[in-house]
C-alpha cells in the first residue's frame, strides 16, 4: 500500500518550512469534517511553503485494506490536495510505538495492567471512588501477558497546558487524566503513543485537526515530555462541523460522505471553496473565489473557534456559480458521464454532443449540479414524447385558449421553414399568438402550448435555438401528436 515511510529515530524538525500532516482512520470513506481538516493543512502548507504529509492512522493493521486507503487518497485529489509525502502507514512503523511503550515501562513511566473493566468497576465501587481507573495496577507488579495492557502513569499533580492556535490557551489538570491505556492487550499499540512518536520521527511541527480531538492532546503532551522528544508540535484545533439544528454532523444523521457529492455531480472547486468557509472567512468577505486567492489570504489565526455550519444549500448556490463560470465545452465535458449514463432519460445512443454544446451556456445557468443537466436536455434525445407533465398540460392546454387552433397555425406557418434561424422561428411562433389575440379580442399564448407538445412539460431552458437542432421533422411530428390528444 505504499512505503513506511521514516525508520530512524532522527526527528526532521529544523527542515525548511512547516510540516503538517493529515492523518485519518481507514473507515471506508472520507467525509466532509475529515476533508475540511485535510483541506486546511493543505491550505496552511501551500501557504508557508511548507510540506504536506499523508499518513494514515491504521494502527489496528488489520482493518487496512487498498480498498480503505482508496477511500482516502482518490477523494484527496478529486479535490485537487496533492501531498508531499506519503501516504504513510502508521502499522508499518509499528516497531517504533512498541520501542516507546517498552522503554516508558523500563523507565517506570509506564506499567503492565491485568485488570478488566469489571475488576476495576468492581474496585471502584468496593472503594467508594467514581467510576474510572484509579491507579489500581500501579503498585502490583504485573507480569507481561496475553490480555495484559500497559498504562502511562500521568502525574498526579500539577496541570498540561495546550496553547492552541485557535482555541487560545487550554490547562488540563493531571488529577483529572487516568493512567490511560498506550498498549492493548493484543500488544498493538494505541493511537496515542503512535502519534507522539510518529510526529517526531517525522518532524510534524503543526498538527491541525478537528475540535474533537483537543481532549487527547494533553494525553499526547505528557507522552512526548516523557519520551523527551523536546519543544512539541504547534496545535489548531478546528471548529465542530453542526448541521442546521446546530448538532454534531453524523454520518449517521447527515449527508456527510464525500463521495455521494461526487457522484451527484458538484464540482471539486465548489466542494473545495464551501469547505475553506467552514470555520474560516477573508477579511474582505468575499466567498467564492480562486484556490490561488484562498491560499494566499489563509492564516491559521483567523480561524474562528465557534463551531460552524455546514449547509448544503450554501453548497448549492456555490456549485451553481461554478458551473455557470465554466466554459460550454468544459461544462459538457465534466456533465457527460451523466448525459452519457446507462440511466440517462433517453437512449444513450441518441446523445449529440454537438447538441448538447449548442445548448450548454443555457442549461448552465439553471443547473446546480453536473447531474441535473440530463433532466433539461432529455426531449431533445427521446424518439418522441410520451407522456406530457399533467399540471403542464392543465395549465398550457386544458386551461389555454384554443390550444388546438395553436398549433395547427404554429405547424402550417413552419411547414416549408427549413428551421435554421432561431431569430425567424421564434418571429414565427410569437406572430401566430399575435394574429390569434386579434382575431379572437383575447390573449392568446403560443409559446406554452408549442413547449408542452416539444418537451412534455412547461417549463425548460429556451425553445429557439433548440428547435434548429431538433429538426423540422421532428418538430411537427411532436406538434402533431400533442394536437391528436387535445382532439
Amino acid at each position: 500500500m505504499g512505503g513506511a515511510g521514516l525508520t530512524c529515530g532522527d526527528s526532521l524538525r529544523g527542515v525548511s518550512g512547516p510540516r503538517v500532516r493529515f492523518a485519518p482512520a481507514p473507515t471506508g470513506f472520507l467525509h466532509v469534517g475529515s476533508a475540511r481538516s485535510a483541506l486546511f493543512n493543505w491550505l496552511f502548507a501551500r501557504h508557508t511553503g511548507g510540506t504536506f504529509v499523508l499518513r494514515v492512522e491504521d494502527t489496528d493493521e488489520a482493518k487496512t485494506s487498498q480498498e480503505f486507503v482508496d477511500a482516502i487518497t482518490e477523494p484527496l485529489s478529486w479535490l485537487g490536495l496533492d501531498w508531499d509525502e506519503g501516504p504513510l502507514f502508521q502499522s508499518e512503523r509499528r516497531e517504533r510505538h512498541v520501542d516507546a511503550v517498552d522503554r516508558l515501562v523500563a523507565e517506570g513511566k509506564a506499567y503492565f495492567c491485568d485488570l478488566t473493566r469489571d475488576e476495576i468497576e468492581a474496585r471502584c465501587e468496593e472503594a467508594g471512588l467514581p467510576a474510572g481507573y484509579h491507579g489500581f495496577s500501579r503498585d502490583r507488579d504485573v507480569v507481561d501477558g496475553p490480555g495484559v495492557v500497559v498504562r502511562f502513569r500521568a502525574p498526579d499533580e500539577g496541570s498540561t497546558v495546550v496553547d492552541d492556535v485557535i482555541r487560545g490557551r487550554v490547562e488540563v489538570a493531571h488529577e483529572t487524566i487516568e493512567d490511560f491505556v498506550i498498549r492493548r492487550g493484543d500488544g498493538s499499540p494505541v493511537f496515542l503513543i503512535a502519534n507522539a512518536v510518529d510526529d517526531h520521527e517525522m518532524g510534524i511541527t503543526h498538527v491541525i485537526r478537528g475540535e474533537d480531538l483537543l481532549n487527547t492532546t494533553p494525553k499526547v503532551l505528557l507522552l512526548w515530555d516523557a519520551l523527551g522528544f523536546g519543544e512539541p508540535p504547534t496545535y489548531a484545533h478546528l471548529p465542530l462541523l453542526v448541521n442546521e439544528q446546530r448538532k454534531k454532523l453524523s454520518k449517521r444523521r447527515d449527508d456527510v460522505a464525500l463521495a455521494d457529492y461526487v457522484a451527484r455531480g458538484y464540482l471539486p472547486e465548489a466542494m473545495r471553496n464551501a469547505l475553506a468557509l467552514l470555520g474560516w472567512g477573508p477579511d474582505d468577505e468575499v466567498e467564492i473565489r480562486p484556490i490561488e486567492e484562498i491560499i494566499e489570504r489563509f492564516t491559521l489565526e483567523s480561524v474562528n473557534k465557534a463551531p460552524a455550519f455546514f449547509d448544503p444549500k450554501k453548497l448549492d448556490h456555490i456549485n451553481a456559480e461554478y458551473i455557470k463560470a465554466m466554459t460550454p465545452m468544459a461544462f459538457i465535458e465534466a456533465a457527460e458521464p451523466w448525459l452519457t449514463a446507462d440511466d440517462a432519460p433517453y437512449p444513450v445512443a441518441n446523445y449529440d454532443r454537438i447538441v448538447a454544446l449548442a445548448l450548454a451556456e443555457d442549461v448552465q445557468q439553471r443547473v446546480v449540479t453536473l447531474a441535473e443537466a440530463p433532466a433539461w436536455l432529455d426531449w431533445l434525445f427521446v424518439d418522441a414524447i410520451e407522456e406530457y407533465d399533467e399540471k403542464s398540460w392543465a395549465k398550457a392546454i386544458v386551461k389555454g385558449t384554443v390550444p388546438g387552433r395553436v398549433l395547427d397555425d404554429i405547424a402550417a406557418a413552419l411547414a416549408d421553414d427549413d428551421f435554421t434561424d432561431r431569430d425567424r422561428l421564434e418571429s414565427v411562433v410569437m406572430g401566430v399568438g399575435t394574429a390569434l389575440s386579434e382575431e379572437l379580442d383575447t390573449r392568446v399564448m403560443s409559446q406554452a402550448p408549442l413547449r408542452i407538445a416539444l418537451t412534455g412539460r412547461g417549463a425548460g431552458i429556451p425553445l429557439w435555438e433548440a428547435m434548429t437542432h431538433l429538426g423540422r421533422d421532428v418538430c411537427l411530428e411532436r406538434i402533431a401528436a400533442a394536437g391528436a390528444r387535445i382532439d
